[in-house]
């Protein structure tokens, strides 16, 4: 299911990444979101949680969380896109928040079953789903009090990108970058439970100083400032497979600096009409964590076990040139945080470039059925 919902994803980010200039940037966003990333985090959480509480595998029940996730985000952009079906999104937020809030209650099972404590890492990650739940109740909340709504917009955007995806994507970071580099960090669990506080009160300070009090949401960047600072000195001693011109790494470093960028250009948004945090998250951010990731898991998805030379072969064939993706992610991250419309269009191209060669890799990969001698 994990390679499927990769694929989902990637589809959905070039089919979204046009709809910048051509369609309406809501409808964009929740297609990039709701529709690429929303299933995608379900699923690898379905796959992480296990890992963290040291159990067993996931029951196959659980892969109807990542399709209710899916559908809610098709019903969100049905709405988005035929103004006839507004309920859709209604309809999908309720779905959404049921997934979310079913996803929690599996996790917070599976802690109680944990022999010992459970890696702080899945902190992370309840909080994300805490962050999804709330934000989709916002939606809720809106049709109560429509003349709130705006606001309860706002809310929702930006509990779903510094909360959710970023709370997700920050505390999955800390643990696969040392294993894409092979060079463990045996302090990212101690830094995980000191920062996750500092992170979720900037998620939470920054979505709702977006929604009523402005001041506050610099307030939440100061607080999301300093487990970013501590995560990137902690990468250090990892400079040299960042700065590789292969490999998963560089994606995945490019990805720190360009939620870093988005937060820096959410900050100056209001004094800056040039200023787009929101093209700046997907271009400098979501694209390259996904395609890093993607890169550095989809072996081990495609084929779970014992790691041997089939996965090391694929692996390096989709990080090929890793290195020189992530530059230009990073380059049109600031770009398109700029207003700049070529950004867009060099992440676009960049991720078509990944596409096309993960095609290739897979392809060449066949047949998957059969077993490493």
């Amino acid at each position: 299911m994990l390679p499927a919902l990769v694929l989902l994803a990637l589809g959905a980010f070039a089919a979204a990444m046009p709809g910048f200039q051509l369609a309406g940037r809501a409808a964009t966003l929740h297609l990039l979101f709701a529709v690429g990333a929303l299933p995608l985090i379900f699923g690898a959480m379905g796959h992480f949680i296990p890992v963290l509480t040291r159990s067993r595998a996931a029951p196959s029940a659980l892969a109807v969380l990542p399709f209710a996730a899916l559908v809610a985000g098709a019903l969100a952009l049905l709405s988005l896109a035929v103004p006839a079906y507004f309920a859709a999104r209604h309809a999908g937020a309720a779905l959404g928040a049921v997934a979310a809030l079913a996803m929690l209650g599996w996790s917070r099972a599976r802690r109680r079953t944990t022999l010992g404590r459970p890696h702080p890492g899945l902190d992370w990650y309840e909080a994300a789903l805490a962050c999804l739940a709330t934000a989709l109740l916002a939606i809720l909340a809106g049709a109560v009090w429509p003349e709130h709504r705006p606001a309860l917009r706002r809310l929702h955007l930006h509990l779903n990108t510094l909360g959710f995806i970023g709370l997700t994507a920050i505390g999955t970071l800390s643990v696969l970058m040392p294993t894409a580099a092979a060079m463990p960090d045996p302090h990212a669990g101690p830094r995980l439970r000191r920062d996750l506080p500092w992170a979720l009160g900037g998620a939470l300070a920054t979505a709702v100083g977006a929604a009523v009090f402005t001041p506050l949401a610099f307030v939440g960047a100061a607080l999301w400032a300093v487990p970013l600072a501590r995560l990137a000195l902690a990468w250090r001693p990892l400079r040299g497979a960042v700065f590789a011109p292969h490999g998963a790494p560089p994606l995945l470093a490019t990805a720190l600096a360009g939620f870093v960028a988005s937060l820096a250009f959410g900050t100056a948004a209001p004094f800056a009409r040039s200023a787009d945090p929101e093209a700046a998250f997907v271009a400098g951010f979501l694209l390259p964590l996904v395609s890093g990731a993607a890169s550095q898991l989809l072996p081990t998805w495609l084929r779970p076990g014992a790691q041997g030379e089939w996965h090391a072969t694929l692996r390096a064939r989709l990080t090929r040139h890793g290195g020189v993706r992530a530059m230009l992610f990073l380059v049109a991250g600031l770009a398109a945080g700029s207003s700049q419309a070529w950004g867009l269009a060099l992440a676009a191209a960049t991720l078509v470039w990944f596409i096309v060669q993960a095609t290739v890799a897979l392809v060449r990969s066949r047949p998957l059925s059969r077993r490493p001698a």
